[in-house]
């Protein structure tokens, strides 16, 4: 079965050659009646092949084969090096751009910026008033304090209130008390100069705040949120 796939299939050339080879040497005398087959396309020298010349592609340095290269080694290296280096640091700068621009791209808007703080004029506000504005899709309150409301809710026990918060913690000018709209109970925004302590009051479920925000009545279990605001003069307020 061998030998007929050797002579009938691709090694049929080789074959021919080891027969002829092996009877040669059993049988020195003998007479081939047929002519051995070189073998057809095949290849058994690659004298004539052009070696392909890398020249172009090699440093001068290295060119000399009868040069040893270890002479020019250190050049060799710190040119590598530097190579190298500048191709870190150029990754590095790229990579620092594309983390920059993406963090930047999540970033609020210019338009979202200027909403997130409003600046209110306190002089068109009278003694005793609340006005109410919108900061961030929210009701801000602004409340105009009189002196009697100040030493009102300075005096307020703490031991009272449901969320203890003293007044002072609660203002940076005893004159201005600064809330959102926004009742804790269920998020119902409250009416001002209302309730039964002359605060707030929020009638979809019965919640009384007195005039510093906080809870006194009902079943809102937090006081009013203060936001983050400063006094850039006496006569402005700017929240955000």
């Amino acid at each position: 079965m061998m030998s007929v796939v050797l002579r009938s299939g691709v090694f049929s050339p080789y074959y021919q050659v080891t027969k002829h080879g092996v009877r040669t040497l059993v049988f020195p005398g003998a007479k081939e009646l047929l002519p051995a087959a070189a073998p057809a396309g095949t290849r058994l020298a690659h004298t004539d092949i052009k070696i392909p010349d890398f020249s172009d592609y090699r440093r001068a340095e290295v060119l000399d084969p009868q040069k040893s290269s270890q002479e020019s080694s250190e050049g060799r290296r710190t040119f590598s090096y530097l190579a190298t280096g500048a191709t870190a640091v150029i990754g590095v700068y790229a990579a620092k751009t594309a983390v920059t621009q993406f963090i930047s791209s999540m970033s609020a808007s210019a338009d979202v910026l200027a909403l997130s703080k409003i600046e209110i004029k306190l002089g068109d506000i009278p003694e005793g008033k609340n006005m109410t504005f919108k900061w961030r899709g929210k009701p801000l309150f602004v409340r105009h304090r009189t002196e009697k409301e100040i030493a009102t809710e300075a005096g307020v026990n703490l031991g009272e209130l449901r969320d203890p918060q003293h007044d002072k913690d609660r203002v940076l000018n005893p004159k201005w008390i600064i809330v959102l709209g926004v009742c804790t109970h269920l998020g119902c925004v409250p009416i001002a100069n209302a309730g039964e302590y002359g605060g707030y009051y929020c009638p979809c479920h019965g919640s009384h705040y007195d005039s510093s925000g906080r809870i006194r009545k009902g079943p809102a279990p937090l006081n009013l949120e203060v936001p983050y605001y400063e006094f850039p003069d006496e006569e402005t307020v700017i929240v955000g």
